[in-house]
């Protein structure tokens, strides 16, 4: 889109407004790298000052600061204030509806534990699941979820922290327990017509590309990525049977001590499931299951609710209300006089979700300016430039995506760029569309949970308590999948090729 001038007497060429009356320059790659490296800079200093902290509101600092220094670099290129902060605030509005969903689900974790919906499923869980095969079944129902509901947000939202909690109460890791959740819900995210990016991403790439030739073309990386996932789970399942079994008969003793587990405390879950299957918009089914739970808890959970109120003065109805708004705002407090329990299930509200928005508004802030400044494609097109075979080009597409969404923090930025920039050079390399839309899926939508900083890395670490460090080495599916993709391109196998097309430098009509 071509760059908005500023004409006399408008608001980019008042005297506030650097470089108002100049055209912008495409940027040097010395403009491109420059804001890279402070923002690497001062991640760095972070993390180092202030270790697992730092997502607490230092790295938001540093993705802000890291922001403004890439702002000054686009004013110098002649770009105006005008045109750089509404680029910013497009950003930031992309991720309006990812904010919506972000705090429904942290009003139905709180309305859930109140309602006794997780604890129920808890107690289910560790009287099925034998904690040898735990991280197994963590990552199968996670994946089947996933390719119903289509969403991996939506499945470690629910049953992601559900498993986490089991995984605490039968004394598990729960570092393994949130990558088997991720694993699963990332697979089932992936292999499904249902979810938004794998809708996205063959529009994207263009040239006849279906949803259905993508997937099946997707399952021959997902597969394997998968299955060695599982295996790998289960050695480390049985590795740790013998702690975990110690503590079982303690823990669902305590936790029925707690909560009236039963199948009532299970309808919220169970509607939630029927909004999905019936298509209804993510943050409407999952706030319409928050606000039912809420509802459910004086007849499920009528001691707790109590409890959390804390005023005998108040009458049924206004105890209820007020636990339900409670709830939903700041999330539930357990007082059933088991530490161990009333820590596990006090959790939730739209306010303890606040942190990571912060968090999603700074990398989308920085990503906005990267990208309105040009400085992305620059730092882009070299690498597309200098992929002299398919294998290395196949890697200079995992690589770019995965690259994006360290610097962009943000996982659609990691899927457009990459499939708008590669698609005609993979074209006239003679590979087939598939190709290049899994490249992006297996490396921008997959890697994106694995960076703190990023939109789904700062929801799915929020949302399972659980640090984006101490979860990433079992995240085996994600780490997987790109290298099996770049495998796969230098040994040619389930390369897929086309008649070359000429090169002709004019941009492709089929692609939309």
């Amino acid at each position: 889109m071509p760059e908005p001038t500023a004409e006399p007497g408008s608001a980019s060429a008042e005297p506030g407004s650097a470089f108002g009356d100049r055209q912008p320059r495409p940027p040097t790659m010395l403009d491109a790298l420059l804001p890279v490296l402070v923002l690497i800079a001062l991640l760095t200093t972070t993390v180092a000052l202030f270790g697992i902290d730092a997502t607490n509101g230092p790295l938001q600092v540093a993705l802000l600061l890291a922001a403004a220094f890439a702002s000054l670099i686009a004013f110098k290129n002649g770009h105006t204030v005008a045109a750089v902060a509404e680029a910013a605030i497009g950003g930031v509005t992309s991720a309006v509806g990812a904010v919506f969903i972000l705090l429904a689900v942290g009003a139905l974790i709180g309305t859930w534990n109140m309602a006794g919906t997780i604890p129920t499923v808890v107690d289910i869980g560790i009287q099925l699941i034998s904690p040898a095969w735990f991280f197994f079944t963590a990552a199968v129902v996670c994946a089947v979820v996933g390719m119903v509901t289509g969403s991996s947000w939506t499945t470690a939202g629910t049953l992601g922290v559900a498993f986490v909690a089991m995984a605490t109460v039968m004394q598990l890791p729960v570092a393994v327990a949130a990558g088997a959740v991720i694993c699963g819900a990332y697979f089932g995210d992936k292999m499904t017509p249902l979810s938004e990016t794998t809708i996205l991403v063959p529009q994207l790439v263009g040239r006849g590309l279906t949803v259905n030739a993508h997937i099946r073309n997707m399952i021959w990386t997902a597969g394997p990525a998968l299955g060695i996932s599982l295996i790998l789970f289960l050695i480390i399942g049985f590795r740790n049977r013998p702690a975990a079994e110690v503590s079982t008969a303690a823990a669902e003793e305590a936790l029925r001590g707690a909560f009236n587990t039963g199948l009532l405390s299970l309808l919220p879950l169970l509607l939630l499931i029927a909004f999905a299957l019936l298509r209804y918009p993510p943050f409407l089914s999952i706030l319409g299951s928050a606000l039912f739970a809420g509802l459910l808890a004086p007849f499920t959970q009528p001691e707790a609710v109590r409890a959390f109120v804390a005023d005998p003065s108040l009458g049924p109805v206004t105890t209820g209300i007020e636990a339900l708004f409670g709830a939903m705002a700041t999330g539930f407090v357990s007082h059933s006089g088991a530490p161990k329990v009333d820590e596990l299930f006090s959790r939730g509200g739209m306010a303890g979700m606040l942190t990571t928005v912060w968090l999603i508004l700074g990398a989308l802030s920085f990503a906005a300016v990267m990208e309105h400044a040009g400085f992305l494609q620059r730092l882009l097109a070299p690498i597309v430039a200098r992929a002299r075979s398919r294998g290395t080009l196949i890697l200079a597409a995992n690589s770019s995506a995965i690259g994006l969404n360290v610097i962009a923090g943000e996982q659609y930025v990691a899927d457009v760029l990459p499939a708008r920039m590669f698609r005609d050079e993979f074209a006239r390399r003679g590979l087939a569309p598939e190709v290049l839309s899994r490249a992006v899926e297996d490396s921008g939508t997959v890697t994106s949970v694995l960076v703190p900083w990023n939109t789904c890395g700062a929801y799915i670490s929020g949302v399972l308590g659980v640090p984006t460090a101490a979860y990433l080495p079992y995240c085996f599916f994600n780490l997987l999948s790109p290298v099996l993709d770049v495998l796969y391109g230098f040994l040619g196998f389930k390369v897929a090729t086309v008649p070359p097309e000429p090169e002709t430098g004019d941009v492709d009509e089929r692609a939309p």
